[in-house]
């Protein structure tokens, strides 16, 4: 198996908001809210992003799991999620436009919570997403909970 794989799209941009970007045998829509001129078909740009981390720490997070033989039970996700707009309002640039994530990952399951923990950890390490927003200066926290 390869390690490094490269990935290639071409999107066809119908409006100045919508973008369509074939993905294996997906279209995927990025697109703005009709109060911006789109057609609300998919996620704003940054949204997308936020919902990739979510997903990104849902995919890893039971991959290590399973690596470690926890079972998470039912999971749920909740994001809070800041978001400096200055810079898309093109009213001067940002270096951080997501200042600070915090994500809280419900866990209804018989694991422990150190079990949670190390899900977390592991988890942390691997997650493509996570890394990305941590590089660019985000203040990521991602809390782990056993919930009842």
């Amino acid at each position: 198996m390869k390690t490094v794989v490269t990935y290639r799209a071409t999107a066809a941009c119908p409006t100045h908001a919508r973008t369509e970007i074939p993905v294996r045998d997906l279209n995927v829509v990025i697109d703005e809210p009709t109060e911006r001129g789109g057609t609300n078909l998919g996620p704003t740009p940054t949204e997308a992003a936020m919902t990739a981390l979510i997903a990104c720490t849902n995919v890893i997070g039971n991959k290590n799991a399973h690596r470690l033989g926890i079972d998470l039970g039912e999971i749920s996700i909740a994001a809070d999620c800041k978001f400096d707009r200055r810079g898309v309002l093109m009213e001067e640039e940002i270096d951080v436009p997501f200042p600070a994530i915090t994500l809280t990952v419900n866990c209804v399951t018989p694991a422990s919570q150190e079990d949670l923990d190390l899900v977390g950890a592991e988890t942390s390490k691997y997650c493509a997403i996570a890394k990305l927003f941590e590089g660019a200066g985000t203040d990521l926290t991602v809390n782990w909970v056993k919930a009842n």
